[in-house]
């Protein structure tokens, strides 16, 4: 059993910042991509930003706004969000490829809502 359980989500007001943590858990064998993904009101869900190696990418709606990192803590991810519009509202997801005993699969986290005000 794996579990990503993401920490962080809140009410900001247009301008202002918010970190999202997502922590994995479980029969954990290693994990390769980590990743952030949104989802707002009637639109399909979207990536973000994605780390793997230290390799990042983000959409090009969030770049220079966000910043992905792997954290200290194993098998941990954050997302700093600067500078956040009322667009970015949405319920953001984390989602990681892992590794364990019986094989690799991609695991998603349950969601946390971000909403700015303008």
């Amino acid at each position: 059993q794996v579990h990503l359980l993401e920490f962080g989500g809140g009410l900001v007001q247009a301008g202002g910042s918010l970190r999202l943590s997502c922590a994995a858990s479980g029969s954990i064998v290693s994990i390769n991509v980590m990743g952030w993904y949104r989802q707002a009101p009637g639109k399909q869900r979207e990536l973000v930003a994605t780390i793997s190696s230290g390799t990042t990418t983000y959409a090009d709606s969030v770049k220079g706004r966000f910043m992905i990192s792997r954290g200290n803590v194993k098998n941990t991810v954050s997302l700093q969000m600067n500078s956040l519009k009322p667009e970015d509202t949405a319920v953001y997801y984390c989602k990681a490829d892992i590794k364990v005993v019986t094989g690799r699969d991609n695991y998603w986290g349950q969601g946390t809502q971000v909403t700015v005000s303008s």
